[in-house]
């Protein structure tokens, strides 16, 4: 639980649960009420009914039970407006306790969208998914289950207890004994239940983070016959989380007999205290028995409310967690300058298109000018560390003019897809300026910069959907042509035809009905459909085999006339035509060149190319 504990977690939950539904809350107090006092009165009633209809008809001949009908027919028309209204507020907590996780969901996820890459880099995806799951699914016990019970049996006790003080004030002092005697055993094992409870939903986090990595991984643990280490990690595990749950369930399962045998015992107390004061004549045969209808329903509902502790407990522990995710800071997105459609007029200059138009511009809101976007890029001076004091990358300086197409090369961890992240911003520099067509790239809205940039990468994600579905990814409003034209530059097009459904064939789990090679071709096309003017290639031909790659390289080479393209590649023979190309060691630039200067300096390059020296 967070510093501001659980008062402050339940309040806040609170607000999520009146904000839109002030009227049915209305309506379902309303209705706990009145299904509350109609279920004591008909307890107390019965008082009535013995003592005022029965007790006077004993020993009468031919008595008439007319009387006695009707308080019976009253009787039952009191509690039938007891169920009805039960009925009624059941149903309207139904709704409200699902409208209530809706529209928490939909904030969770709309602000997870929300959110830098370094959250998901910093955070397992198994336990966000925990979440929209289980933290959702205590919340929803929570809000349709705990609360209305533990309304609906606090008026119970309250109602109940004036009602038995109105029958006899020491049979009830006698309860008010007996009720803390219970409360205090309720409370040790409802603490001792929620420790166990809250310990249980962590570790469920844990297992569906760990069963997530195993099912993304399971070819690799194959391959490595890694599957006893596998079993063993889940086993404890699933070790961890079947003592949690079965202490949490030991301590949850004794409150019920323990607290209905202290009620028995309360009970029986009653009724030989009862039976003594009825002999006496201080009260009467029908007293006795509605305060003993009344003590069981007391005990009965002071048992039901003690029950709800774990329940509400655990649920405020996903309810806490669900905050933590919301409550996370945004990714910050000050930029003023946006990307419009532009038409260029006769005089050369551009004016706001609102259309598509294939010509974009950055327009600052400061300025009447629009300025073209060209893909003119210059890192100066950069610094980079994902961890504070842990430079990644060191006085990273380079330009790539419009139409240029630049290459990375170097080890894993030199600080190649560093730079990509970088010039997309999903990750902000310390020191240095990174420009874009002469603009400091942090004046630019993200959205808008991220729109001017296609990027293919070598892990591909594709969604559930048709294929005709997954290229309009790069643009939403791209025509069918578009998409068609697209994949027939990145040479996407043979395979797609020969497919059942062609462009409608369906995808699923991210593409596994498809090869990698397609999957990637697929990736370029879809980059090739939001047509931007600088493309970054982050391994991407690095899974496709020889002959699909010459297809590929093909299109690339198409997609790429007139475009500043970024290219980091193991295969060295895929940036040979490239303007310049950085070699990175350590996150630092060691050597500049195009090929043929690279290999005369006999460096790094020339002995990656010749074999000398292989990329890790």
């Amino acid at each position: 639980m967070s510093k501001k504990g659980k008062k402050h977690t339940l309040l806040r939950l609170l607000k999520y649960i009146t904000k839109k539904f002030k009227k049915q809350l209305v309506i379902i107090s309303l209705a706990i009420i009145i299904s509350s006092i109609c279920h004591v009165y008909g307890q107390l009633f019965l008082q009535t009914l013995i003592d005022d209809y029965i007790t006077p008809l004993i020993g009468v001949e031919n008595p008439i039970y007319t009387s006695l009908f009707q308080a019976i027919g009253f009787m039952a028309f009191i509690y039938v407006i007891g169920v009805f209204t039960t009925w009624l507020y059941s149903r309207l907590t139904v709704n409200v306790s699902q409208g209530v996780l809706k529209q928490i969901r939909d904030e969770m996820f709309e602000h997870m969208e929300t959110l830098p890459i370094r959250y998901f880099d910093d955070n397992n995806h198994g336990d966000i998914m925990s979440y929209y799951i289980n933290d959702t699914d205590a919340l929803r016990e929570m809000i349709s289950q705990s609360i209305p019970n533990c309304v609906s049996n606090g008026v119970l006790i309250l109602a109940s207890f004036i009602s038995m003080l109105t029958l006899n004030i020491y049979l009830t002092m006698m309860i008010v004994l007996s009720v803390s005697i219970m409360l205090v055993v309720a409370r040790f094992i409802g603490q001792k239940s929620a420790t166990y409870f809250l310990a249980r939903q962590k570790t469920v986090a844990k297992i569906n983070a760990y069963i997530e990595e195993m099912i993304d991984g399971q070819k690799v643990i194959q391959v490595f016959t890694h599957e006893e280490e596998s079993k063993k990690k889940f086993d404890e595990l699933n070790e961890e989380l079947f003592e949690n749950t079965k202490n949490a369930n030991i301590y949850a399962n004794i409150i019920m007999p323990i607290m209905g045998n202290i009620g028995y015992l309360v009970y029986v107390a009653i009724a030989i205290l009862g039976g003594f004061l009825s002999i006496k004549m201080t009260l009467s045969v029908g007293a006795i028995a509605s305060f003993l209808l009344l003590t069981r329903g007391f005990t009965m509902h002071i048992n039901q409310l003690s029950q709800q502790y774990n329940s509400i407990a655990l649920a405020l522990a996903g309810a806490n967690r669900i905050f933590e995710l919301i409550d996370e800071e945004s990714e910050k997105n000050a930029g003023k300058i946006t990307l419009v459609n532009a038409l260029r007029g006769e005089d050369g200059t551009l004016k706001k298109a609102d259309t598509y138009t294939g010509i974009w511009a950055w327009k600052n809101p400061k300025s009447k000018e629009l300025i073209e976007l060209k893909g003119d890029i210059q890192f100066n001076v950069v610094d980079f560390s994902y961890v504070k004091g842990k430079k990644v990358l060191n006085d990273i300086s380079l330009y790539a003019k419009p139409g240029q197409k630049i290459a990375f090369v170097g080890a894993t961890g030199a600080g190649k897809t560093t730079i990509a992240n970088l010039l997309n911003r999903f990750y902000d520099i310390e020191e240095g300026t990174i420009l874009y067509d002469g603009i400091n790239i942090k004046d630019i809205n993200k959205n808008d910069l991220r729109k001017s940039l296609g990027m293919v990468l070598q892990d591909v994600n594709l969604f559930t959907g048709t294929i005709m579905e997954n290229l309009r990814y790069g643009r939403a409003n791209a025509s069918d042509e578009e998409c068609i034209e697209a994949a027939k530059l990145a040479n996407a097009d043979k395979f797609i035809e020969k497919l059942p459904n062609g462009y409608n064939t369906i995808i699923t789990d991210n593409g596994d009905n498809l090869s990698q090679g397609q999957r990637q071709l697929l990736a370029i096309a879809r980059c090739a459909v939001s047509n931007p003017p600088v493309m970054i290639l982050d391994e991407a031909t690095s899974s496709i085999d020889t002959r699909t790659e010459k297809d590929v390289q093909d299109g690339m080479d198409k997609l790429m006339k007139g475009r500043t393209v970024f290219v980091i590649a193991h295969r060295l023979s895929t940036i040979r035509n490239a303007k310049a190309i950085m070699v990175l060691e350590n996150g630092r630039i060691i050597e500049r060149g195009n090929h043929e200067d690279l290999i005369k300096q006999k460096g790094k390059y020339y002995e990656l190319y010749t074999g000398a020296f292989e990329l890790e």
